[in-house]
């Protein structure tokens, strides 16, 4: 008897065709079979309508289909393949869906507003968490009656638990738009309020995850951003002389453990590894006073951190407790900081790392019951070009064919004689080759011209950072679409070209949240 083929194993189904052709080495036929076996399966793929128990969304900050594209030539070509042919985790889920990423006031957008509109519905203002287009931006008086329920807001009201991870502050735009409502994005600490904001009662991001009113309060939150949760009188544990921010005197830490039963607050990897999920009901880690390190350079961190691939792992083993099910918002957040710092290195590395976290997701849920979400808030301004002969390392500088279609023996040169890499920015600090890549460019003048011959200079190198056209202090976001990969109950809802708002509501109808709080209000089930 025939059944209906599940999103997980339509993904092996995806996986084996490519491997067809590769275990033919790529001849005509193998091509030919492995397009034929790919429609096979497709055939058997049923719509599943089902409530979606739990929801888990991935977000890569920055990941636009550039991005991915790079990722998962660089992913294959570290195992020693051409690359090109590879997949990566998320890309094998059934369902896609072009995403308009664009703001009510912003053509290229910003992740406040952009992560707002995926968790609340509505479009809204770049800069702007968790309240619509009437609000002026950083104006608290403007936003008093203007805040929107958040998807994770409603999960907790229908008796879900819920989980909020990021590699960024986790009081940095994308996740504080889960749970948070300001017209500003950088009020991340009460240091940070203005006096108009203080005036007239908003409340700053890192105080409402602690107050988060709710259900029984978010179950799981980690991330960085230490610094908005201590007083100035606490020293940070791995930074020689720096303190909290906090200007009130609270420790949001002690407040979180004093609230909730069962709860804990961790900051580094030793104590991480000792959580017991069974026994942990509320769990906060800190890892760092600010933003994580990027996945390279994890192994260099003082106190130790986990990778996403294993918060993502611990946040599911504490979520999935609760029978009624849970929604988790997973954020690679430093894909996008890799991109502003002109580092392809470490923007694609980290996009890798966020691959790792969407299979560990795939492999510990069951896609009956859990819708899995991957998209990007925004792209970049990152390009592919330069029509490098097939495997050329995608970091590396362009080698192209001869006209007999062969890889040519030296680098493609410019007509300024000199060679250039694949992939390059549109705009931004422009070239550097230093000893740690990443933010250490942000020490450095912008030197976008085309001024130093690459010839003798590691391209590959994880402190190389690309060359940029536009000279500017950072380089930028850009505006087209993005891509959204899904799986699971209600996953075929996501077709053609959508408003990114319609991802919170595709979440609404697949998991019946409205529903599910009226019935969890009714029976007064409150976990």
């Amino acid at each position: 008897m025939k059944t209906s083929i599940s999103s997980l194993s339509f993904s092996l189904a995806v996986a084996l065709s490519f491997s067809v052709g590769a275990s033919n080495m790529e001849t005509p036929e193998g091509w030919y079979l492995s397009g034929k076996q790919s429609v096979r399966e497709a055939l058997h793929l049923k719509k599943n309508k089902h409530q979606a128990k739990n929801v888990i969304l991935f977000i890569g900050d920055g990941m636009g289909v550039s991005t991915v594209t790079a990722a998962r030539i660089l992913e294959g070509q570290r195992r020693g393949e051409n690359g090109e042919e590879n997949v990566l985790s998320f890309e094998t889920l059934p369902y896609l869906a072009l995403s308009k990423t664009y703001n009510t006031n912003q053509q290229t957008p910003d992740s406040a507003g952009t992560m707002t509109a995926m968790m609340g519905g509505i479009k809204s203002k770049a800069g702007v968490i968790g309240v619509n287009q009437t609000v002026t931006r950083a104006d608290c008086a403007s936003s008093k009656g203007a805040e929107i329920i958040t998807f994770l807001e409603q999960a907790e009201q229908a008796g879900m638990s819920t989980g909020v991870v990021s590699t960024a502050r986790i009081t940095h735009a994308t996740p504080a738009a889960t749970y948070s409502h300001v017209p500003e994005r950088n009020w991340e600490d009460d240091h940070d309020l203005s006096e108009e904001a203080k005036m007239n009662g908003c409340k700053d991001i890192a105080r409402q995850l602690v107050e988060f009113p709710y259900g029984d309060g978010i179950e799981v939150a980690m991330g960085g951003g230490r610094r908005s949760f201590w007083p100035r009188n606490v020293a940070d544990p791995e930074n020689e002389g720096a303190t909290g921010e906090r200007d009130d005197g609270r420790n949001l830490t002690e407040e979180w453990v004093e609230k909730y039963e069962n709860a804990s607050f961790i900051w580094n990897k030793s104590q991480f590894n000792a959580i017991d999920a069974d026994a942990t009901d509320h769990l906060l880690g800190l890892f760092s006073r600010s933003h994580m390190q990027y996945n390279y350079d994890i192994p260099d961190d003082i106190g130790g951190e986990p990778n996403i691939a294993e918060m993502t792992e611990k946040a599911i083993d504490v979520l999935d407790n609760n029978r009624k099910g849970y929604f988790l918002m997973v954020e690679a957040g430093r894909i996008d900081h890799g991109h502003h710092a002109g580092n392809a290195y470490r923007a694609l590395d980290d996009t890798i790392a966020l691959s790792d976290a969407i299979k560990i997701a795939m492999e510990n849920t069951n896609p009956e019951e859990t819708l899995i979400i991957v998209t990007a808030d925004h792209s970049h301004v990152f390009t592919i070009a330069g029509y490098p002969t097939r495997g050329n390392p995608i970091l590396g500088k362009v080698v192209s064919n001869d006209g007999k279609g062969e890889a040519e023996s030296e680098y493609k040169l410019a007509s300024d004689g000199m060679p250039y890499t694949t992939v390059s920015y549109a705009n931004g600090l422009g070239f550097a080759s230093l000893p740690v890549g990443g933010d250490s460019r942000y020490e450095m003048p912008a030197d976008t011209g085309r001024n130093a011959d690459l010839s003798f200079v590691e391209t590959e190198d994880q402190g190389f950072h690309q060359e940029a056209l536009v000279p500017l202090s950072s380089e930028t976001h850009s505006a087209e679409d993005v891509a959204i990969y899904a799986g699971g109950p209600g996953a075929h809802l996501f077709h053609g070209v959508q408003e990114q708002n319609v991802i919170y509501h595709i979440m609404n109808q697949s998991a019946r949240i409205e529903k599910r709080i009226k019935k969890n209000q009714h029976h007064g089930w409150w976990w």
